[in-house]
Order: structure tokens, then sequence, then C-alpha cells
């Protein structure tokens, strides 16, 4: 077990026995005289993984510098009942006001059964979908347009590939994952209007032998760039390097694992959302339910170019790139089918990132070979 989980937890044992011998007021008397803001962030892997939980990881460590500001941190915390433990623990023992869980099964029914037993606690969750008038107005959900830079990996993979065929990894097929395969695949069908995305779906967010499995598997049925949405893409860009393929990384840069491989990435910049979220809190201010962005809000970057893509390939992108950061293009634009053949966006429909219809997606777009 986790030192500072069996520590956290034992602990509320010994404040409920203080509390009931009246030592408690002075110490939460002086506790409160500082008044600093206590966050705590829950992982539900570990903080070095290269990937999504590096990315909330590297925030953390950012928000540490700010002005009253205390973060207490818990690793490998399961999506089971143990994040209520976790989440009590930060709230009861280290005085936590602010929690930030960030796995996608934490928000049901782990944050929803915690957020009205402490209704002075605010709960914000990393992707799910907060609804006014169902969901506890001291719960919130941020996330990012990460499929912005999804795309422009595909724009970088349909230049790089030249057997036409580019592979996904993916965990769950959850909107989130759904719409950055879908992304990937239009990104690279706008340079390649043939090129096809195998994907292969693990069923966990990291299990490192499924995606060492598929990767091998894709790069079996000719794939030569891989892409993915797994919690750690560590062994994915390993073994499609080690299978002499090339990589756009996910979550985190992943570029020094394979520099010879790595040709861009989609990253996360949590910052942005974290400090949003705790200058609400320091100052006050309603409880943020709902909070998007993308490249021009600074939620999401790119990963710098390798040094094998091609000047056509960065070209290409940049100028899509300043299209986004202008708010001039859209990557779901109409007429669309998935892959069953059937009018998912007619022509004509366009959708903004700020919809919200994208955030229930529930197919692959056509040229993607898998299914859900």
């Amino acid at each position: 077990m986790h030192p500072s989980k069996l520590n956290r937890r034992d602990t509320l044992k010994s404040l409920a026995a203080l509390s009931a011998a009246g030592t408690l007021g002075a110490w939460s008397q002086s506790a409160l005289a500082q008044k600093p803001l206590t966050v705590g962030i829950i992982y539900v892997g570990p903080r070095d993984d290269y990937g999504y939980n590096q990315a909330h990881a590297q925030a953390a460590a950012e928000i540490k510098k700010m002005a009253g500001v205390k973060v207490v941190e818990e690793e490998n915390v399961p999506e089971t009942a143990a994040v209520q433990k976790t989440m009590t623990g930060m709230i009861v023992q280290d005085g936590a006001s602010l929690v930030i869980p960030t796995s996608y099964g934490y928000f049901d029914p782990h944050i929803l059964a915690l957020a009205p037993k402490y209704p002075d606690v605010r709960f914000a969750h990393c992707g799910g979908l907060w609804t006014e008038g169902k969901h506890p107005k001291n719960v919130g959900s941020f996330f990012g347009y990460i499929d912005e830079c999804q795309y422009l990996n595909g724009v970088i993979a349909g230049h790089m590939s030249k057997s036409g065929k580019i592979g996904f990894v993916a965990a769950k097929p959850i909107p989130q994952v759904l719409r950055n395969i879908n992304a990937f695949l239009l990104g690279a069908r706008s340079v390649k209007p043939g090129i096809t995305c195998s994907v292969i779906f693990t069923g966990e967010w990291s299990m490192a032998i499924k995606e060492a499995e598929a990767t091998n598997s894709l790069a079996d049925q000719g794939v030569d760039v891989f892409t993915m949405h797994v919690d750690g893409p560590k062994v994915v860009v390993e073994t499609a390097a080690k299978r002499g393929k090339m990589v756009c990384g996910y979550h985190a840069s992943q570029a020094k694992l394979a520099p010879n491989a790595y040709l861009t990435g989609a990253e996360w910049n949590w910052t942005t959302a974290y400090k949003t979220l705790i200058e609400a809190a320091q100052s006050g201010k309603p409880h943020p339910n709902f909070l998007r962005g993308g490249l021009k809000d600074g939620y999401v970057k790119m990963s710098p170019y390798g040094a094998m893509v091609t000047d056509a390939a960065k070209k290409n992108a940049d100028a899509t790139k300043a299209q986004m950061l202008a708010g001039t293009f859209d990557i779901f634009k109409g007429p669309i089918k998935d892959n069953k053949g059937n009018v998912v966006i007619p022509a004509g429909k366009s959708f903004k990132q700020t919809d919200i219809a994208l955030e229930g997606m529930n197919y692959l777009v056509e040229g993607v070979i898998g299914s859900i």
C-alpha cells in the first residue's frame, strides 16, 4: 500500500478522536489563520508515465509556485471506492477545499457521491460532462479540445506515411477517444484522401501487454505512423520505434523515448485550467462548472517537430494551426459519413469545438478500420 494512502486514511480516525477530546479546536484555528488554499490532486496511474498522469503532474508542479497554494497529491488510485477514501482523506486530514480527481471513471459515482457530503469543497473533474440541474453546484468539469492537436498529428502523418496506412491504439470507445481517432484520420485525409486509420481498443487505460500487442498487430498490417489514446503512451511509442515505424505522441511529449521516430505530438497544458479553478476559489467566485478550451485558449499544445518531418508537412500543419488559432477552422464539417456508410454530418453542417454535440460522439468516420 502506498505510504501516504495509509497515513491519510488512518489519520481520519485520529482526527475524530482529537475532535471528541476537544483538542482539535486550537489546531484548526491555527491552520485557518494562515488560510492557504489546499488543492488535492488525484492520479489513476504513476506521475511519471510519459502520458496523461504526467501531464497533470506537470501542471501540479506549476501551481505549487503560486502564492497561497498548497498541493497534496496521490498517485495510483483506482477508479473504485478507493478514490472516495482518498478524497475524504485530503479534505478531512489535509484541509483540501479544491479537489481535482483527474481520471474519467472518478466522476460517476464517486465524486457525485462525495460532493453532497462536503458542500463547501470544490470538486473539479477532468473530462466528465457536468450538467446544469442534474449535478451539484460544487462539482465542475474541465477538459480541452485536444482533437485539434490530433487533427494536426494527422496532417503530419498524412505527409509522412508511405504505406497509406496509419494506426491508433485506444483504450476505451468513449466520446473523447472517438473524437481523437476521427480527428486524426480527417487530418490525414486532408493530405491523402484515400489513407486509412486502423484502430485497436485495448479496453483499459493502462495495459502494457495489450498496448504492445496492438502496436505489433498494426505494424504487421502495414501501418507506418502511429498515435494513441491510452494513459501512458510509452509502450506504444517504444514498440513502434523498434519496428521502424513513426509516431505522433499524446498527452505529454514522448520525444526523448524515440527521437528518431517521434514526428510531433498532441500535448495537454493543464496549468491553464488549474489556474482558472484556483483563482476562482481564492477570490470566492463561483466554482467554474464547465471549463473548455483549445489551442487558442492555451489548454493544449503541439510537441516540436522531429528532425525527419518534411518542410511541406510543417508548412501544411502550421497553416492549419494558424486557422485554428484564429477560430476559422472546423474539424467536423459535412459531409461526413461514418465507417458503416451512414451520413453523420450532412453537407452544409459544421460543428464548432464548443458544440456540446461533439462531446457525445458515438461513431467512427469513414476511413477508420475498426468498430466500437
